[in-house]
């Protein structure tokens, strides 16, 4: 019995990292870094992060967690200033975007959506749908 749970055990050691590194890259595991959000520009103690310029968006009020976004509509969502400021920094950050961070959805955030939208073979719409909520990891 002993030796059957050893194997086990020793089987689920070695497995367990391959795992964990295959999930790493799937874009289906979206592992939450506090660091790399857009959404929260503030660090964990409450804080603006020390940079030389300020967006505009940065003292927008914001939800307290994350899970308060996932419950909004794309139409609810474009009119938050914090959330289209994230929003545009994402698409920044991922070259489709290269306007100002200023918290307005403007033509040309709709147009950065379109590129967006082509190059992950969503429907295009140049709006904010769930399609570009998740492949921009925003909630």
């Amino acid at each position: 019995m002993s030796r059957r749970l050893s194997l086990i055990l020793l089987a689920l050691l070695t497995v367990l990292p391959t795992v964990s590194c295959l999930a790493q890259n799937d874009p289906l595991f979206f592992f939450y870094d506090p660091f790399q959000d857009p959404l929260s520009q503030r660090d964990e103690y409450g804080l603006l992060h020390q940079m030389p310029q300020l967006n505009p968006t940065d003292l927008a009020p914001r939800h307290r967690t994350r899970l308060a976004y996932y419950f909004k509509s794309g139409n609810a969502l474009i009119k938050d200033p914090a959330y289209v400021g994230a929003l545009q920094i994402a698409l920044r950050n991922n070259g489709y975007y290269c306007g100002p961070i200023d918290g307005i959805f403007s033509p040309a955030v709709a147009e950065a959506i379109v590129h967006m939208e082509k190059n992950h073979s969503l429907v295009v719409t140049g709006t904010l749908t769930l399609g570009v909520r998740r492949a921009l990891h925003l909630p």
